[in-house]
């Protein structure tokens, strides 16, 4: 039996390039695999699908035109190519940008320790998060439009630029009374980072969605517009509605109830979430 096995398998084996296997090679395919993951990721999450597509289709085309040897066709492909090149690079600017970013947000040393959790890691306290939640439904209650721009890891100065330095720390009264009617800082947004308000009536990009719904005004269009740029969490207060909205990662998630916000406050209050976790599960297991 074993000598049917080994003749059956040196049958289709015979002739065959088997290379030495060695734990570096594991490790590049390793890597390959997560880099590769990733940038699909980063496709399939921003304007570079269309991009895909359409390299896609010009493939191809190109491919068409070689079957059957239309040379002019071949000859203008090649010469444009590198133009092609520099194009893409250009049109899509702000998402090689925003993927640069996300890969320098990575901070792998806060994941090694799971300890290291201290107040340093902390973006910013609970009462700065309760304080923006009650601003937030209190201004829904009276219809009072707001876009409130929580920073995380990505710095935020080139839109802080745009409006009003304030540099006053976080409270419901201060939020609510710079959003109040007929204020000189009501309109625009509020950029929050830590524990202060660094700047009020800031403008912010809009998103060119073209899948957002109509009824959304320009509040929400900001909004999410700012989250497809940076990793910052944007909370507007429809002025209409009342209705408190998220926008993260370029999702805007509609109408959250208040326990809903302060859940999502809390996720992003520690730069290292995950790290966090893994500590509150070891110390569990400690207690047991």
């Amino acid at each position: 039996m074993i000598d049917w096995l080994k003749n059956f398998i040196g049958n289709y084996t015979e002739g065959m390039y088997l290379p030495a296997i060695e734990v570096k090679d594991v490790i590049e395919i390793l890597i390959i695999t997560v880099v590769l993951y990733e940038i699909m990721l980063w496709i399939k999450n921003t304007k570079a699908w269309m991009l895909l597509r359409g390299i896609i289709m010009l493939g191809a085309f190109i491919l068409f035109a070689w079957i059957f040897q239309m040379h002019t066709i071949l000859y203008l492909a090649a010469q444009s190519i590198n133009v092609l090149a520099i194009a893409a690079i250009v049109v899509f600017q702000p998402e090689l940008r925003r993927a640069l970013e996300k890969l320098g947000e990575k901070n792998l040393l806060s994941n090694i320790n799971p300890f290291d959790k201290g107040k340093e890691n902390e973006r910013f306290s609970d009462m700065t998060a309760d304080s923006i939640v009650t601003a937030c439904y209190a201004m829904g209650n009276v219809c009072t439009g707001a876009l409130i721009v929580v920073e995380q890891a990505i710095r935020l100065n080139e839109y802080e630029m745009t409006g009003i330095e304030l540099d006053c720390k976080v409270s419901s009264q201060v939020l609510i009374n710079i959003f109040e009617h007929n204020t000189p800082l009501h309109d625009g947004a509020v950029i929050i980072r830590g524990d202060r308000i660094t700047s009020a009536t800031c403008y912010l990009p809009l998103s060119d969605n073209m899948s957002i719904s109509k009824d959304l005004g320009t509040r929400h269009r900001a909004a999410l517009g700012m989250s497809e740029v940076c990793d910052a969490l944007v909370i507007v207060v429809s002025e209409e509605t009342g209705l408190v909205s998220v926008a993260m990662g370029g999702t805007l998630t509609r109408g959250i109830k208040r326990e809903e916000l302060r859940e999502k406050l809390s996720r992003i209050q520690y730069r290292s979430t995950e790290s966090k976790k893994r500590f509150s599960i070891r110390k569990g297991w400690r207690r047991k």
